[in-house]
């Protein structure tokens, strides 16, 4: 069987895919950057940062939160975004194993 034909994926596989697709944009790299050098960051903070629509803005955040990578916290009438340690750093490991188990099997080639 063709390894690209197996179709079980691993919840580790899924998890992987889900943070790869939410970094997968600049601008939410640009978000994670910016956030990750603060405690907390407010929504019109974040606006202030990035030269893009409001909408924009929210459904880069909308794809980060969905993908875990930060929170919000409603702080009436704001919105607190962090980065979710626990899941940023699930995702750097899930990186790491990923690119060390893909370069030790193309070393086999």
């Amino acid at each position: 069987m063709n390894c690209c034909e197996n179709k079980d994926y691993t919840i580790d596989n899924e998890q992987l895919a889900r943070f790869a697709k939410a970094m997968g944009h600049p601008a939410r790299i640009a978000i994670l950057n910016f956030l990750a050098k603060l405690d907390s960051c407010y929504f019109g903070d974040i606006h202030n940062e990035l030269p893009i629509a409001k909408a924009t803005v929210s459904q880069h955040l909308k794809e980060l939160k969905d993908a875990g990578l930060i929170h919000g916290e409603i702080e009436t009438p704001k919105v607190k975004y962090c980065i979710n340690l626990e899941n940023w750093d699930k995702a750097q490991k899930s990186f790491e194993l990923f690119f060390a188990d893909c370069k030790s099997k193309i070393e086999c080639c």
